[in-house]
C-alpha cells in the first residue's frame, strides 16, 4: 500500500509575498506501480492540478489557504499533512 505522503514548499515555510512564485511539492516514501498526484485547497471542490508540483506564477491573496496533496497507486490513496499558504 502507498504511504508516507509528504509535502513540501518554496519558498520554505508557506509564506509568499503577493506576485511572487509559489511551488508545493508531492513525494511518496512507499508504493508500487506508476503514482498520480492531485492538489487541493480547502474550500474548492476540483483539484487544482496533477502531477508532483503544482507551481502558482504570481500568486494573490485569493491564493491563501491551506493546501494538500493526494497521492494513489491505482490500489491505494495517500494523504499529506495539511500546509496553510500565507500570502504577504
Amino acid at each position: 500500500p502507498l504511504s508516507g505522503v509528504s509535502l513540501w514548499v518554496q519558498p520554505p515555510g508557506g509564506q509568499v509575498a503577493l506576485g511572487d512564485r509559489l511551488l508545493l511539492s508531492c513525494a511518496v516514501a512507499t508504493g508500487t506501480g506508476p503514482l498520480s498526484f492531485f492538489w487541493h485547497r480547502e474550500g474548492l471542490a476540483t483539484p487544482l492540478g496533477t502531477g508532483p508540483h503544482l507551481e502558482l506564477q504570481h500568486v494573490g491573496v485569493e491564493d491563501s489557504g491551506s493546501y494538500h496533496c493526494r497521492a494513489s497507486d491505482g490500489d491505494s490513496i495517500g494523504e499529506s499533512p495539511k500546509l496553510n499558504v500565507t500570502v504577504l
